[in-house]
């Protein structure tokens, strides 16, 4: 397991990406619109991990809730694993919940899964696993 990357939630893209790319002194390499999440995301190479933008597409989307609950900043942290499915089974039986069992397709080519909050002192964690 590896801290895959990091997921920011934004009010504006652009913005975001203006502020980003004079901080990290380099240009994203990717924009992506993820519709079933109602997001559109923007990625950074950082080191071995990534800074992943996210902008809500939409007013009902959990980005767009996020940020209205509780401002921009940091939404998720990501593991990146090898085998996803074995990794929801192993910390199924540690006792850890999960918001949705099944992987579902995301953003930058990952098959991902969340755990629920509560069960990780407050912070959204992100399983994905390269497709």
């Amino acid at each position: 397991m590896k801290i895959e990357h990091l997921g920011i939630a934004v009010k504006s893209l652009q913005e975001a990406d203006d502020l980003f790319a004079r901080l990290l002194g380099k240009e994203n390499y990717k924009h992506e619109s993820v519709e079933r999440e109602g997001v559109i995301t923007s990625f950074y190479n950082v080191g071995d991990s990534k800074i992943e933008l996210l902008e809500a597409s939409n007013p009902e989307s959990p980005i767009s809730k996020f940020i209205e609950k509780r401002g921009e900043g940091i939404h998720h942290i990501a593991f990146g694993v090898d085998n996803i499915l074995d990794e929801i089974e192993r910390l199924k039986g540690l006792g850890f919940v999960f918001i949705s069992e099944e992987p579902k397709d995301g953003a930058d080519n990952k098959r991902v899964v969340f755990l629920h909050p509560k069960c990780t002192n407050g912070v959204l964690v992100e399983l994905c696993q390269e497709k």
